[in-house]
This record gives C-alpha cells, sequence and structure tokens, in this order.
C-alpha cells in the first residue's frame, strides 16, 4: 500500500522559509515580555512541616528578605512559638524590571498533638479550596479578564534532620500531598548532621520514595530537551535538598556572609560544599519556577477539574433520571387542560 502524501499547498506550508527581507515577526517575543512585565508575576508557596524546622527563616533566606516573622526563639530562656492556623503572606518583590507577587503559606505544623488523626486535612483542603476558587471563577458568565491565580505552585516539605528515615506520618502527609501539589523536600537544619550522615540520610530517603511511589518534583517529561533533562536528572541527584537558613549577616575571613556561627564553626548557607541551599533558590527562581507555575495549571489544577466537572456531569444525569417520564396518553391529557385555561383566559 503506497504512502499517502501531503498536497503540494501543506507541503510548502510544513518547510519553513526564510523571508527575503525583514519583516519584524521576530519581535513576538519582545513584545510578550513588554506584556508580561507590565502584569507581573506570581507564584504561590507552601510550606508544610513539624514545628521549629525553620520554614520561615528558609523562606527569607531564599528571597533576601524579610518577608515572615521567624517563629523561633530570640532568647534561650525565650517560650517555643509556633503556627497555630494556616497563615497566608502576600508580598510584591521586584529584581530589576520584574515584579513579583510572592504569596506565601505557612501551616501548623503537624504531628504536634496527641491524636494526629488526619492532620494533614487542613493542608489539603487549603490547597483543593483554591482550585475551587479558580474553577469557579473560570467558570463564571462574567469572569475577570486576569483571573488571580491562588493556586499552589510549590510544596516546600521540610523534613527533620534526624538522620534515620522518614516517620510514618510523614510518609502519609507526602502521598496526600504529592496527589495535589508540587512537591519539593528539603531536609531542615542540615548543619546539625556531619556530611557523611547526610549523605547516608539523603539516600535513605531517596529509596523511601521509591519504595512508596512517592513522586517528587521535576516530573519525568518526555517534553524536555537534552539540557532540560540533565538539569533535571542534577536536581534529582540533590533532593532532597540538605539545606540551612539564616537571615544573619556574619562575617569570615573579612567577608560578610549569611550563615550561621556556632562553637565549631561559621556555615555558609551560600557555600556549596556546606549545603545544598544555592541549588535550591536556583531551582525554584532561576530555573523552575515557570515550570512550577506551568505544571500545576496543566496537571494538578486539570486534574481537579476534570473530577469536579465529571462530578457535576453525573449528579445532573442522576437528577434528570430520577424525573417520571409523561406518558403520550397523560401528556395528551396535559395539552388539553393547558389549551382550556388558555380559552378561558385564566
Amino acid at each position: 500500500m503506497a504512502a499517502a502524501t501531503l498536497p503540494p499547498q501543506q507541503q510548502q506550508a510544513s518547510t519553513p522559509v526564510t523571508p527575503n527581507s525583514h519583516v519584524g515577526f521576530d519581535t513576538i517575543t519582545s513584545q510578550i515580555e513588554r506584556k508580561l512585565l507590565k502584569r507581573g508575576f506570581q507564584f504561590n508557596v507552601i510550606c508544610v512541616g513539624q514545628t521549629g524546622l525553620g520554614k520561615s527563616t528558609l523562606i527569607n533566606t531564599i528571597f533576601a528578605s524579610h518577608l515572615i516573622d521567624s517563629k523561633g526563639r530570640l532568647a534561650p530562656d525565650a517560650p517555643t512559638r509556633s503556627t497555630t492556623e494556616i497563615q497566608t503572606v502576600s508580598h510584591v518583590i521586584q529584581e530589576d524590571k520584574v515584579r513579583l507577587r510572592l504569596n506565601i503559606v505557612d501551616t501548623p505544623g503537624y504531628g504536634d498533638q496527641v491524636n494526629n488523626d488526619k492532620c494533614w486535612d487542613p493542608i489539603v483542603k487549603y490547597i483543593k479550596d483554591q482550585y475551587s476558587a479558580y474553577l469557579r471563577k473560570e467558570l463564571s458568565a462574567q469572569r475577570e479578564r486576569y483571573i488571580q491565580d491562588t493556586r499552589i505552585h510549590c510544596c516546600l516539605f521540610f523534613i527533620q534532620p534526624s538522620g534515620h528515615a522518614l516517620k510514618p506520618i510523614d510518609i502519609v502527609v507526602l502521598r496526600k500531598l504529592c496527589a495535589v501539589v508540587n512537591v519539593v523536600p528539603v531536609i531542615a537544619k542540615s548543619d546539625s548532621m556531619t556530611l557523611e550522615e547526610r549523605q547516608e540520610f539523603k539516600q535513605r530517603i531517596r529509596e523511601e520514595f521509591a519504595f512508596h511511589r512517592l513522586n517528587m518534583f521535576p516530573y519525568d517529561d518526555g517534553e524536555y530537551n537534552d539540557e532540560e533533562a540533565g538539569i533535571n536528572n542534577q536536581i534529582k541527584s540533590l533532593i532532597p535538598f540538605a539545606v540551612v537558613g539564616s537571615e544573619k549577616n556574619i562575617s569570615v575571613n573579612g567577608k560578610i556572609v549569611r550563615g550561621r556561627q556556632n562553637r565549631w564553626g561559621v556555615i555558609n548557607v551560600e557555600d556549596e560544599t556546606h549545603c545544598d541551599f544555592v541549588a535550591l533558590r536556583n531551582f525554584l527562581t532561576r530555573t523552575h519556577l515557570q515550570d512550577l507555575i506551568e505544571t500545576t495549571s496543566h496537571i494538578h489544577y486539570e486534574s481537579f477539574r476534570a473530577q469536579q466537572l465529571n462530578a457535576l456531569k453525573e449528579t445532573t444525569a442522576a437528577s434528570h433520571s430520577g424525573s417520571r417520564p409523561i406518558s403520550p396518553s397523560a401528556d395528551r391529557e396535559l395539552s388539553r387542560h393547558s389549551q382550556r385555561v388558555t380559552m378561558n383566559g385564566y
């Protein structure tokens, strides 16, 4: 059987043609850039982890700004403070000409109570509520020109630096979160372990991720080119990121750096031999920020949207099938009654 051939018009259209002179449509990228710069960008992050792992401090360190008040103790004898409910903090950060509206969602530390049954429900419900709010705006008859996006693009999951393994409750929470949001795991306060202990802990956690089939971001996607796939493989070799957060500036050999100082020495958070902070910051802001936003929209939100619309369709079909069909004789009698009512003027 001979292979089908395209008509000459389609063959010509599929072949790139270089104009003889400059037309100007190559400026479309700068046109899009001007529009996007004028509108600005939005990025929503949720922090999940047990109390006392430095969630607020790490966020402030990543964006080099004081965005969230730390709940840590300011003095050794000060009482321990903690987040008791889900809190959202919004900031507009400008770097060069790019404005980024950053929404940071701080969650209560889970696993702190005596009864931790379904302690993850408020977090999962919050994430789904943002999808629901976006879906309602999207389906409204008179929707906004630009729908404000409050969908969570990234979940920073903080792991306790125990050096042993994930807790059973960690695995349950991760399984619930991976189904609805992009999860990026980080080992908090990694300076409490030696470099050897850190590598062993990382390997043990990666094995648990594989055993329990916990799919962390970035995902395997056939749309990535060779360069992007290479970057993702490098990122996966670092996951979970072993990080240290600090808002304090200290002097090291006459140079001011952000770090933590203890009796053993100084931890420079921006030294890649000390921790993975720089790799995490580059991953979140320089290489994968747009990918996190698009993955949320095209995968997690689309899955939620399909489930909601299918459920609505089934409910509508069930309500219609529940009504009693009118028989032909009853239909004729109803028509005669309607005619009598019209003639009598009732």
